[in-house]
């Protein structure tokens, strides 16, 4: 009898342990949204979206969070069955940044690729918008506290990807709201 009590302690102990560890999980930046960014990137390549092979458009005074000067293009790529909309914000800034140094040497300049991907069914109240932050080589940028920028980054917090751009006009998350329909 006395190892049927133990094995319902130690049980218990693991059931605990396992819900304690399921609230404590980051809502971003998990597995999932890791695997998800990295197919991501790949479609974001493959269509010349980012890269070196990437198009460009013509470089933007930018502002905070994002960079000093910005580049963005927006299109439709498809990442794991899902064919979505896609906007990639390159995100640029460094001693001597300017729209015109960008223009002529982007390489020099790129701090960051930050991508939206309308994935159908992903999450409903904030638009189904799948957020992530690359480095230019393409490996997920982390937060602070350490935690990659992929998926629904900063849910439900008072700063970050979502509270940010709940802000923008027209609802649907996106300042320039007319590109994406």
């Amino acid at each position: 009898m006395k190892n049927k009590y133990l094995m319902v302690a130690t049980l218990s102990g693991f059931l605990v342990a396992g819900a304690a560890w399921a609230q404590m999980a980051p809502p971003f930046g998990g597995p999932d949204d890791v695997k998800y960014s990295q197919a991501l990137w790949k479609a974001l390549t493959k269509a010349h979206m980012v890269g070196s092979h990437a198009i460009m458009s013509t470089p933007y005074k930018g502002q905070a969070p994002h960079g000093a000067v910005l580049d963005a293009i927006d299109g439709t790529v498809k990442v794991k069955g899902t064919t979505g909309a896609v906007i990639v914000k390159r995100n640029y800034g460094g001693p001597g940044v300017s729209k015109t140094a960008v223009a002529n040497n982007p390489g020099k300049y790129l701090k960051a690729i930050t991508v939206m991907f309308k994935r159908k069914g992903y999450d409903p109240e904030d638009k189904d918008w799948f957020w992530v932050k690359y480095n230019p080589d393409g490996s997920l940028a982390k937060n602070p506290k350490g935690m990659q920028l992929a998926g629904k980054v900063a849910k439900g917090k008072p700063k970050g990807c979502i509270a940010c751009h709940k802000a923008a006009p027209g609802g649907d998350f996106v300042y320039n709201f007319n590109r994406i329909k």
